[in-house]
C-alpha cells in the first residue's frame, strides 16, 4: 500500500529525542528518511555505553537510512546542499544559530531548493531573550512550570518522569512539517517552520492555569489530585498490592463509585452530594475512599469499577506496560531481535493509516504494514548506508567516496 508520505525524502540532521521522534513519525508514515550524523555519531548513539541506553536510540531511529557527513568541512556542506537539492524536507534541532554559522541558513538551503521544507526544533525558539539558553527536557520542564506544579505541596518539586518536553515538541514538529508539505502542494514552494519545546509544553498546564486565574493565588502542587483541584475523587488510592487511579468527572461517576465500593454512608452524606461539595472536603473523601480500596487488590478493584463504569486504572510498572497484552495485540508494541542490541520491545507510530490489509486492529500478517504503518526496519549501525546514498543520489563512484573519507568529510 502507499502511505501519506510515500515518495517524500527527508534529510534528518536531528539528535537525542525531539527531532528524531518527528522524523520517526515521518518514516513510519512512508517517508524515506536519511539520518545524517557527524562521523562520531549523534549524541544519543554515543550514550550506548550505559546500561539500556541503546533502547531509546533503537526506538527513535527505526525505518531510517543512515550516513555520516562532516558539516564542519566545506566539502561536507557542499554534499549536504546537493542532497538538499533533491530532498523534500530537512529537519534539524541544533541550538539556534548553528545552521547559520555552518553556512546552511534557510536562505542558502532554499537557494539550493526552493521547494524544500526546512524544520527546526529548539528549546526556546530562534528569537526572544531565552534563545541561547541551553535546553534539555529537564531545563525546559523547569522553565515551563512543569516541575513547580509536580509533586506534593509539603515536598520539593519534582520533574515529570517521562521526557514530556522533548516528545511534545517532536509531535508538534511533525505536525508543522506535515502542514508545510500540504501548503507546498498548493504553492509549489517550501517554507521554514520551527517549534519551541517550551511553547509546546505550555498548553499542558491548562488545569493549573484554571486554578491560577480562578483564584488569583499561586498554584500549589497537588500530588495526584486534579491540577485545578476541581474534581473529587481524583487521586491514586492504595490497594492491597499497590495503587489504583480513580477519577470521577461528574456526580454520576461518584454515585457509581460509592455503589460499587458498597459505601452507603458516603452515598448518603449530603456534604458529598456534588462535585463542588466534595472538592471542599477532599481530605475526608480521599481518606474514606482509600480506606475502602486498600482492602482489595488493584486487579479486583479494576474489574469491579470498570464493570460499574467508573474511570480508573491500576498503577502499573514499566515492566507491566512493556508486556501489555492490549498494546501487543494492536501491534503498537512488538518484540524484535535487533541486529546490534538483541531482543527488545519497540513501539511503532501511534498514527494508523487504513488500507494496510489488516483488520483495523493491527492484526495483519507478520510485520508487513501491521497496524497501518510501513514494514518495520530496526535502526542501523552508524553510517551503514553512506556509500549507497551517495552513489544513488549524487552518482559518486567508489573512488570519489573513498577520497571523501580520506579527507574526513564522511
Amino acid at each position: 500500500m502507499s502511505f501519506p508520505f510515500s515518495g517524500v525524502v527527508v534529510l534528518d540532521l536531528t539528535q537525542i529525542y525531539n527531532g528524531p521522534y518527528a522524523t520517526f513519525l515521518l518514516a513510519q508514515g512512508g517517508a524515506e528518511v536519511i539520518k545524517v550524523e557527524p562521523p562520531g555519531g549523534e549524541h544519543l548513539r554515543k550514550r550506548q555505553g550505559a546500561s539500556g541506553a541503546a533502547m531509546p536510540f533503537a526506538m527513535l531511529n527505526a525505518n531510517k537510512r543512515t550516513m555520516t557527513l562532516n558539516l564542519k568541512t566545506d566539502e561536507g556542506r557542499e554534499v549536504l546542499l546537493r542532497l538538499a537539492a533533491q530532498a523534500d524536507v530537512l529537519v534539524e534541532n541544533f541550538a539556534p544559530g548553528v545552521m547559520d554559522r555552518l553556512g546552511l541558513s534557510s536562505a542558502v538551503l532554499h537557494g539550493a531548493n526552493p521547494r524544500l521544507v526546512i524544520a527546526s526544533g529548539s528549546g526556546y525558539g530562534k528569537t526572544g531573550p531565552y534563545r541561547d539558553f541551553p535546553a534539555m527536557d529537564l531545563t525546559v520542564q523547569a522553565m515551563a512550570g512543569v516541575i513547580d506544579t509536580t509533586g506534593y505541596p509539603e515536598a520539593p518539586p519534582v520533574k515529570a518522569g517521562p521526557a514530556m518536553a522533548d516528545f511534545l515538541a517532536g509531535i508538534h514538529l511533525f505536525g508543522a512539517i506535515a502542514a508545510a508539505l500540504f501548503e507546498r502542494e498548493r504553492t509549489g514552494r517550501g517554507r521554514t517552520v520551527e517549534v519551541s519545546m517550551m511553547e509546546a509544553v505550555y498548553p499542558t498546564l491548562a488545569s493549573g492555569l484554571g486554578l491560577l486565574y480562578g483564584g488569583g493565588a499561586e498554584v500549589v502542587r497537588t500530588g495526584n489530585r486534579h491540577s485545578g483541584l476541581s474534581l473529587c475523587p481524583y487521586n491514586v488510592y492504595p490497594a492491597a498490592d499497590g495503587y489504583i487511579a480513580i477519577i470521577t468527572n461528574n456526580d454520576q461517576h461518584w454515585r457509581w463509585l460509592v455503589e460499587a465500593l458498597d459505601c452507603k454512608a458516603l452515598a448518603d452524606e449530603p456534604r458529598y452530594a456534588t462535585v463542588r461539595q466534595r472538592c471542599a472536603h477532599m481530605d475526608e473523601v480521599d481518606a474514606a475512599i482509600g480506606e475502602r480500596t486498600r482492602r482489595q487488590s488493584k486487579a479486583e478493584l479494576f474489574e469491579l469499577l470498570i464493570r460499574a463504569r467508573v474511570p480508573c486504572a491500576p498503577v502499573r510498572t514499566l515492566a507491566e506496560v512493556v508486556n501489555d497484552p492490549h498494546l501487543h495485540a494492536r501491534g503498537s508494541l512488538r518484540w524484535i531481535d535487533h541486529p546490534e542490541y538483541g531482543r527488545m520491545v519497540v513501539p511503532i507510530s501511534p498514527l494508523r493509516f487504513d488500507g494496510d490489509g489488516g483488520d483495523g486492529a493491527g492484526n495483519a500478517g507478520g510485520n508487513e504494514g501491521r497496524g497501518g504503518t510501513v514494514p518495520y526496519r530496526p535502526s542501523s549501525p552508524l553510517g551503514a548506508d553512506t556509500e549507497a546514498i551517495l552513489a544513488e543520489r549524487l552518482a559518486l563512484d567508489e573512488a570519489a567516496i573513498a577520497a571523501l573519507r580520506q579527507r574526513q568529510v564522511l
